[in-house]
């Protein structure tokens, strides 16, 4: 059973005997998802269920910088599911496949009002990294966004599971994966991801907070024009509500300092 709406103090009351519970909590509006500690895992505002909420989130998108019109999004990680309903939401003609492990946060979707599985939306119950190893699925964006109690799990980082993320991903597909800044242990994901995408990896960057996106490209003779792809964030940022401006400058600016080490 999954516990709802708390105030803040038995919020942290009920937590520190609960810590392997999903618990939504709401305030001044928001609606948010905890899972294992008192940072939010995801979070909704009940005026605008639809848009990203959270900042690393909205980073994500910067995949738009690379396709802009997916055939097929693959996304590791449902939480209260705000990227598999913003790519819903606003690629009409995408499908959108969500993998969670955990059937309790499957089970509150509709608290963080997910829509129902269609022709296009779907969300399976399965563990990512056996999904992606046994399946031959295909798709032209994989979004990493897998965390669990503990933090990201072991079998989502194993350079196995980015090695399947490569094969699955369509020529020119991109891998958008979500890192925390703090993690003693991202350079060796990012070297993973260096090793299987030929270096074919640029960073972002959360526009707040401490994330870190990382965007991996199945192309080998990809090289980011970077007056080009100004050009294209600028387009895409009004209709989109993002600022993939700064997405492009992060890239960049990660990019040069890589190369100047």
């Amino acid at each position: 059973m999954t516990i709802r709406f708390y105030t803040r103090e038995n919020f942290v009351e009920w937590f520190r005997g609960n810590r392997e519970k999903p618990l939504v909590y709401e305030d001044e509006g928001v609606r948010s998802l905890h899972f294992g500690c008192l940072e939010v895992q995801s979070s909704m505002r009940l005026s605008d269920p639809y848009n990203l909420e959270l900042s690393y989130t909205q980073t994500m998108m910067g995949f738009l910088l690379f396709i802009s019109e997916p055939k097929h999004i693959l996304i590791v990680g449902l939480g209260g599911g705000s990227l598999s309903k913003y790519c819903y939401r606003n690629f009409l003609n995408s499908r959108i496949t969500t993998l969670e492990i955990n059937p309790e946060v499957i089970a509150i979707r509709d608290d963080f009002l997910i829509p129902k599985d269609d022709d296009r939306f779907q969300i399976l119950q399965t563990d990512a990294s056996n999904f992606l190893a046994q399946s031959d699925i295909q798709a032209d964006i994989i979004l990493l966004d897998g965390y669990d109690a503990e933090g990201l799990p072991a079998s989502l980082r194993a350079e196995s599971f980015y090695s399947h993320c490569w094969r699955i991903l369509e020529p020119g597909g991109v891998l958008v994966a979500n890192f925390l800044g703090n993690d003693q242990f991202l350079s060796d994901y990012l070297d993973r991801l260096y090793s299987i995408f030929n270096r074919r990896v640029w960073k972002s960057k959360a526009f707040e907070g401490t994330n870190l996106i990382a965007f991996a490209v199945k192309d080998e003779n990809y090289t980011p024009h970077w007056p080009s792809l100004v050009m294209k964030a600028n387009m895409l940022a009004d209709r989109y509500k993002l600022d993939l401006p700064k997405v492009v400058r992060n890239m960049r600016q990660s990019q040069f300092r890589s190369e100047t080490k």
